[in-house]
């Protein structure tokens, strides 16, 4: 009886593919998975948290860029489901980066090592660029006028928008303050220049400052259609804003003071002195040669959903 029952065993080993050493069953290691998340943030500020999470605890390397992420050659999961390891990451620049990580697995035995998807996120950039010294607003509108399928989708012109159509004409607004002139307002007095570039019209836009009933800014026309010179290309305008100020003999210099600290009108006195606190002011200088005039530009750094674009009249 025992010869036939082993037999019978043996020959059912071999019909399933099976083996038997030393009382155990042999098979191949397991594949785990290994999902990268996170990494977003904006440069120069915090550093970003990248997370991989595994169906298995082990040792995970990350990668920025195809780079080893220093400080992140072997971080340990955590060692129970969900198998969660953290990168603390400092990005080199702002833009696209692709992120991604590759896990050893603590159970070598029964787990092979693998890597992650490929994670693309793009590092935040401050969208008004560097303000040195002159601080730029820019924003579009339509133009009043326009009527049938080119009338204002809500019923009202000079409302912001990013979105026109062919045959509009668009309204470029822009204020600007001069640092160097302790932030006074860019007008006609004080400006030399001040104009737009759009990419694919030769000349530049000249803007003017004036009144609009009762709050006064720069404007520059763009006037779309499909009959030149008119502008026609449709899709996402390009286009740069330029502010020029003239040269200065006299600029105005943030500096600090002492003055007397009130507490609702009255000084506040501390064993009979008077407490003094710090605050800044600008004060005038007179420079010699004259200060060249600063030049300050802007150009949108929103996603493309957001920048202006130009759509043919809808069917």
């Amino acid at each position: 009886m025992r010869k036939i029952v082993s037999s019978i065993v043996a020959s059912a080993l071999v019909l399933l593919g099976g083996a038997v050493a030393g009382g155990s069953a042999a098979y191949a290691a397991t594949t785990p998975t290994l999902v990268v998340s996170g990494g977003s943030t904006v440069f120069g500020l915090d550093p970003a948290v990248i997370t991989a999470t595994a169906s298995t605890a082990g040792a995970v390397k990350f990668y920025a860029a195809d780079a080893v992420v220093t400080g992140c050659e072997a971080v340990a999961t955590t060692t129970v489901t969900p198998f969660v390891a953290k990168c603390s990451w400092v990005p080199a620049a702002a833009g696209a980066t692709a992120l991604k990580a590759t896990l050893t697995p603590t159970d070598v035995a029964n787990f092979t090592a693998v890597d992650s998807n490929v994670l693309t996120v793009k590092i935040g950039l401050a969208v008004q660029g560097v303000i040195s010294p002159i601080h730029l607003y820019v924003d579009t509108v339509l133009a009043s006028g326009s009527s049938g399928p080119l009338a204002p989708r809500f019923g009202v012109s000079c409302a912001i928008t990013s979105q026109f159509i062919i045959g509009q004409t668009i309204v470029f607004r822009v204020y600007a303050n001069n640092a160097d002139l302790g932030g006074a307002v860019m007008d006609s007095s004080n400006t030399a220049e001040a104009y737009i570039e759009v990419a694919g019209v030769p000349d530049k836009i000249k803007m003017s400052y004036g009144n609009h009933s009762g709050v006064a800014f720069w404007t520059g026309i763009l006037a779309t259609g499909t009959v030149a010179p008119k502008y026609s290309t449709l899709g996402l305008i390009s286009y740069k804003v330029t502010m020029v100020a003239k040269d200065q003999t006299k600029v105005k210099i943030l500096s600090t003071k002492l003055v007397a600290k009130k507490v609702d009108g009255k000084r506040v006195m501390v064993d009979g002195k008077t407490v003094y606190e710090r605050v800044s002011y600008y004060r005038t200088v007179t420079v010699t040669p004259a200060l060249k005039g600063a030049v300050g530009t802007w150009q949108s750094n929103f996603t493309p959903s957001s920048q202006v674009t130009l759509y043919a009249v809808p069917a």
